[in-house]
C-alpha cells in the first residue's frame, strides 16, 4: 500500500519538473537590503494529532515530506505541513527539519487569497461590488476609469503588473496608487492575464477609500480580531524585516504562522462562513473559485512559464480543466514557498508552511514548494476517501 502511494506521488512530481527545473517568480520579488533573522522557535510536537498506522496514506505523506527535504539538502532547511478537515479538525500536522507551526514569516502571494477575503467581506458590508469601477471609486478618468473590482482581482486589469512604488514602505498607498494611475494602460481591460501586485494596490485603495479606514485597519477589523489573531499579524512593505505599514503589500505583504493562517484558509474553504462568523457570501467565494475571462491572453503568468498551465480566478489560482466553469482545489502559492490549499470535493483545506529566503525568491522554490504540494494531493485524497 505504501509503496503504491509512494509511486502516485512520484508520478505527479515527474509531471510537474524535476526539482532543479527553474522556477518564475510565483510571488512578489522583495530586494530586502538585510540579511534575513528568522524568527525564534522549534519545532514542535504533534500534539492533539493522531499518529498514523505504520503504512497508512498518512505515513505516505510523511515519507514523501521527508524525502523532498532530504533530496534538497541544505537548501531546504525545513517545512511544515497542516491539514484540517471539513469540520476544522487537524487531522495531520508534521514538521520536518527546521520550521514550526507557531512561526510566523512571511508568506509572500500566500497574502492575495487573505486579500481577497477581506474585499469579499467588504462587499458583503456593502461598501463596494465586483462592478465598482476606479472612475466611480477612485476618480480615475480616460481609459482606465472602467477598470472593475473584478478585473483586479483577476488580475485582468490591463495595467502594467509591477509598480516600483509598491517597494517603497515611507509612502502610503493612496499615494503609490495615484503613481499607478498616471502609468500607461497595456491592454484592456478584461482581455489579458498579467500576475503581479499592482492589481490587488488598487483594489485595496478602492478599500480604502470606500470605508475611509487604512488596508491594516480593515485587515485588523475585518478578519484578525474577529478570528483573535494577534496585532502583528498584519501587512507589510517589506515583511521579511518587517518593515511599512502605511504602503503594506498588499500582494504579498503579510507575516503569519501556520496556526495563524489557518483559520484565514478555513473561511476559503468554508465559502465565507466560519467560527459562528460570516465573511463575504458564498456567491464571492463561488465566483474566486471560476475564471471570469476565460478568453484572455496570458502574459505575465508564473504558472505558465513552469508548465502547469493553470488558469486564476479572484485572488486565486485554480487547479484543475475545467476553470471556466469552476474548480474545487484552489490555491495561493507563495515565493518564499508558503502554499495554502483548499480542496473541497475531497473536504479538506492545508498549509505548506515554509521559508525560503533567496535574492532571487523564484529560484527553485517555488518549483519545490509546487513539486512537493503536487506530490501530496493524491495521498491526502487518499487519507481522506473512507
Amino acid at each position: 500500500m505504501l509503496r503504491a502511494l509512494l509511486a502516485l506521488a512520484g508520478v505527479v512530481l515527474f509531471a510537474c519538473g524535476g526539482a532543479d527545473t527553474p522556477a518564475p517568480d510565483a510571488g512578489v520579488p522583495e530586494p530586502d537590503a538585510g540579511t534575513l533573522n528568522p524568527d525564534a522557535g522549534e519545532p514542535t510536537a504533534d500534539a492533539g494529532v493522531p499518529e498514523p498506522d505504520a503504512g497508512s496514506p498518512w505515513d505516505a505523506i510523511t515519507a514523501v515530506l521527508e524525502a523532498h527535504v532530504a533530496d534538497a539538502g541544505t537548501s531546504v532547511p525545513g517545512v511544515g505541513l497542516a491539514i484540517y478537515d471539513a469540520h476544522d479538525n487537524k487531522v495531520y500536522e508534521r514538521m520536518v527539519g527546521d520550521f514550526a507551526p507557531d512561526r510566523r514569516v512571511a508568506v509572500a502571494s500566500a497574502s492575495k487569497m487573505v486579500s481577497g477575503t477581506l474585499i469579499f467581506e467588504l462587499i458583503r458590508q456593502g461598501h463596494l461590488s465586483l462592478d465598482s469601477t476606479t472612475g466611480e471609486v477612485l476618480g480615475w478618468t480616460g481609459d482606465k476609469a472602467g477598470i472593475t473590482l473584478r478585473h483586479l482581482l483577476s488580475f485582468t486589469s490591463g495595467l502594467a503588473p509591477g509598480h516600483h512604488c509598491t517597494l517603497q514602505p515611507g509612502i502610503t498607498l493612496a499615494a503609490c496608487v495615484d503613481s499607478i494611475a498616471n502609468t500607461s494602460r497595456v491592454a484592456p481591460p478584461g482581455t489579458r492575464f498579467d500576475y503581479g501586485s499592482t492589481h490587488l494596490h488598487v483594489a485595496a485603495r478602492m478599500a480604502e477609500v470606500a470605508t475611509g479606514k487604512t488596508w491594516n485597519n480593515l485587515f485588523a477589523e475585518t478578519l484578525a480580531q474577529p478570528l483573535g489573531l494577534p496585532s502583528d499579524v498584519a501587512y507589510f512593505t517589506f515583511p521579511n524585516q518587517p518593515i511599512g505599514t502605511t504602503n503594506p503589500l498588499v500582494a504579498g505583504g503579510l507575516r503569519a504562522s501556520m496556526d495563524e493562517y489557518a483559520p484565514l484558509l478555513a473561511i476559503v474553504f468554508h465559502r465565507g462562513v466560519y467560527a459562528g462568523r460570516t465573511f463575504g457570501t458564498p456567491e464571492l467565494f463561488d465566483a474566486q473559485a471560476i475564471e471570469p475571462y476565460p478568453d484572455v491572453i496570458i502574459g505575465s503568468s508564473p504558472s505558465a512559464d513552469m508548465g502547469l498551465g493553470l488558469r486564476y480566478g479572484l485572488a486565486a489560482w485554480l487547479e484543475c480543466p475545467t476553470p471556466a466553469r469552476g474548480c474545487a482545489v484552489i490555491s495561493s502559492p507563495g515565493a518564499f514557498g508558503w502554499t495554502p490549499w483548499v480542496d473541497r470535493e475531497t473536504g479538506y483545506y492545508a498549509v505548506l508552511g515554509m521559508h525560503l529566503e533567496r535574492d532571487d525568491p523564484g529560484a527553485g522554490v517555488v518549483s519545490f514548494a509546487m513539486n512537493l504540494s503536487m506530490a501530496v494531493k493524491p495521498l491526502i485524497r487518499a487519507a481522506m476517501t473512507p
